[in-house]
């Protein structure tokens, strides 16, 4: 047996501290769980390497179980794939242990057969789903986790499971259609600097010796256009070999610099409070962080999670320190016994649309379906920001190339007809 020392929270949110002897963690998951507490943080204390040697666990086949390998957290896409068949086979009657020896038969992408197999294993030998996943935090997120217990407790996991698939769809597409709107405008810049490069590199050289081998009467040299002496200016310059080294030496500690301020609290917290109110960007950031919010929040809390748990797996799932702040400040007012309005309002993050729509939800009794609403309505605003958005810089970003390759062809033509009149002379 093994020690392990816990941090776990009641119902109420009060933080009880504590230690177990068990096989391994997640046994003692399992026994947290069953004294009605929500885990924290689990870590081993004690315990040597032969105590903690498990019988070997085999497949229904009598194989023994591989171990999973490691593999990359699973997209939402496929999350959502996962729960859906799981799902449809506990839905046709099928026992947990029954459906997902079927599952390891099945190709479910980011979620490896082997893993599936260690899981039916855990549940055959009497552990719930819920713990047996909570044993692989890289694949499934605390809140899928919780929800999973819910569903348990109340009897209700092939709705829980449709919920999550349903919520992991919803948060795919979206996160899709940021991507997408993002991906023309980007293609269009990219070609728009190779396209400038490659002309500054190697059709100006060969232009300027055109220009230097013509003289005026006199053999005097043409003096050329201004715009022309400057696009020669910036291809000499970009010729050079130690410019350009100077100029990436520059950009790769430029590049390290901001990492490193943004990877402390300060920085992060400056270029997210700044990404809330970015000219354009936060009407697509805003809809998207506040969406994502409600959405959580109230699958959570509809599924019977504790609002105080809900609140805490929310906050780790919003990205943007900005608003985990504001969350985290919510959850001790609503410890202390206040309503989840009151503490988002004094926040002055969220908006005040949000703040009401939760508290009428409040006042009826039906948090979960509120919160339902504002992550429509939030969605819908992303929708319609995303078009505004990419409908105006698809436009600019055109204007501004046919302005660039202008630029290029007059200070050429420019040149051009300048030493043919003087020749003409």
């Amino acid at each position: 047996m093994a020690q392990f020392t816990y941090k776990a929270r009641r119902p109420s949110g009060e933080l009880v501290e504590g230690s177990l002897d068990t096989a391994d963690k997640a046994s003692a998951l399992g026994q947290i769980d069953r004294l009605g507490l929500f885990p924290v943080s689990v870590q081993q204390t004690g315990g040597t390497k032969a105590q903690l040697r498990q019988p070997v666990k085999r497949t229904s086949a009598g194989r023994p179980v591989p171990r999973p390998r490691k593999t990359k957290a699973p997209t939402l896409g496929e999350l959502a794939g996962f729960s859906q068949q799981l799902a449809n086979l506990l839905n046709s009657g099928m026992t947990v242990t029954v459906a997902l020896n079927s599952m390891t038969s099945l190709e479910i992408k980011g979620i490896p057969p082997e893993l599936i197999e260690r899981l039916r294993q855990d549940v055959t030998e009497g552990k719930n789903l819920s713990v047996a996943m909570a044993a692989h935090p890289h694949i499934f997120s605390e809140m899928y986790i919780n929800l999973i217990k819910a569903g348990e407790q109340s009897g209700g996991l092939v709705d829980v499971l449709r919920r999550l698939s349903e919520h992991y769809k919803k948060f795919d597409e979206m996160r899709s259609k940021v991507t997408s709107a993002m991906v023309y405008p980007a293609f269009v810049l990219i070609v728009g600097v190779a396209m400038g490069l490659f002309f500054m590199l190697f059709m100006m050289p060969r232009f300027q010796q055109i220009f230097e081998g013509m003289t005026g009467p006199g053999g005097k040299k043409v003096d050329l256009p201004a715009a022309t002496k400057l696009l020669l200016f910036f291809s000499q310059t970009l010729s050079n070999g130690w410019v350009l080294i100077a100029l990436g030496t520059t950009l790769v500690v430029a590049v390290v610099l901001i990492r490193r301020y943004l990877a402390g609290p300060s920085g992060r917290r400056a270029f997210d409070a700044w990404l809330l109110r970015a000219p354009l960007l936060h009407k697509i950031i805003r809809p998207n962080l506040f969406g994502q919010f409600a959405s959580t929040l109230g699958a959570l809390m509809k599924n019977g999670v504790p609002v105080l748990t809900a609140l805490r797996i929310t906050e780790q799932v919003i990205s943007n320190t900005v608003i985990r702040d504001a969350i985290a400040k919510t959850r001790e007012g609503v410890t202390d016994g206040k309503t989840i309005a009151q503490p988002l309002a004094r926040s002055k993050v969220f908006p005040q649309l949000m703040v009401d729509m939760i508290h009428i939800g409040e006042q009826t009794g039906d948090v979960p379906g509120a919160l339902n609403n504002v992550a429509e309505t939030y969605e819908h605003e992303l929708n319609v920001s995303l078009r505004a958005v990419t409908t105006l810089i698809e436009p600019v970003l055109i204007v501004g190339i046919a302005l660039f390759v202008g630029f290029l062809l007059f200070a050429v033509l420019s040149a051009m007809f300048k030493i043919t009149s003087t020749i003409g002379r």
